[in-house]
């Protein structure tokens, strides 16, 4: 059985969408051996082909993994493999759609800082505490910063949202978070003389935090990504012909 390719598009979506619903009704879980492709095939009515195509986008996206030798699996299904190919939206993303990433942050942000100053133990503060250390300026200076002060921005706040305790959040949190953006939003700020204004967002937002008060984690991680947010909007808006 051969389906022309544009038929075979929609074939192969119909099996994607036959394991799938194999998965969500627990006749194969999570560690566990999928059938076949062959059993698969002749099941689904589908050809192997189309078959072969269907796992292979399934592995992609996270949901199965092939074992050399041993057949196909159904992943741990963790949030952060399955959104793992999220990830590539922030890193690719440019002009209108970078800043709709921020607005979609704007929302998801300040309420996973208020639960993480809820939920955080000790050893998840001080966790945070040190990459905000690390987050000072080369020599000292208040408007400079160099790679360390990107990569320990990038972690101070996925360990907020990793305090939560919400793996799927924290997942979504980093798919949605760009080290070259980040570095374009230090960079930015640099020239403008303002990189001290990013630094004290993230100290406000530490010591609602410590404090563990909801509403002030909330109200500065609010004030931090409209900061960005709004950085970015006048940018573009330079960048406009």
């Amino acid at each position: 059985m051969r389906e022309p390719d544009g038929e075979r598009t929609s074939v192969t979506q119909r099996a994607v969408e036959s394991v799938k619903a194999m998965i969500a009704a627990g006749e194969v879980g999570p560690g566990e051996r999928l059938p076949t492709e062959r059993d698969l095939s002749a099941r689904l009515g589908v050809s192997r082909s189309s078959m072969r195509e269907a796992i292979r986008a399934l592995t992609t996206l996270g949901v199965l993994e092939a074992r050399h030798g041993a057949g196909v699996y159904v992943t741990a299904l963790r949030p952060a493999d399955l959104l793992e190919t999220f990830s590539v939206l922030a890193e690719v993303s440019q002009g209108r759609t970078l800043l709709e990433v921020l607005q979609v942050r704007r929302m998801l942000e300040p309420a996973a800082t208020a639960l993480a100053a809820a939920r955080a133990d000790d050893a998840q503060l001080e966790r945070v505490g040190a990459l905000l250390e690390r987050m000072d300026g080369q020599d000292g200076e208040p408007d400079t910063f160099c790679a360390d002060t990107v990569s320990a921005d990038l972690g101070f706040h996925q360990a907020i949202v990793e305090s939560t305790g919400n793996a799927t959040l924290a997942a979504i949190n980093e798919g949605l978070s760009s080290r070259t953006f980040n570095a374009r939003v230090w960079a930015g700020h640099r020239e403008a003389g303002l990189t001290a204004k990013l630094r004290e967002d993230h100290v406000l937002i530490h010591e609602a935090l410590v404090a563990r008060d909801p509403d002030a984690a909330r109200a500065a991680a609010t004030t931090h990504v409209m900061r960005v947010e709004r950085w970015l909007g006048a940018d573009l808006a330079r960048q406009s012909p």
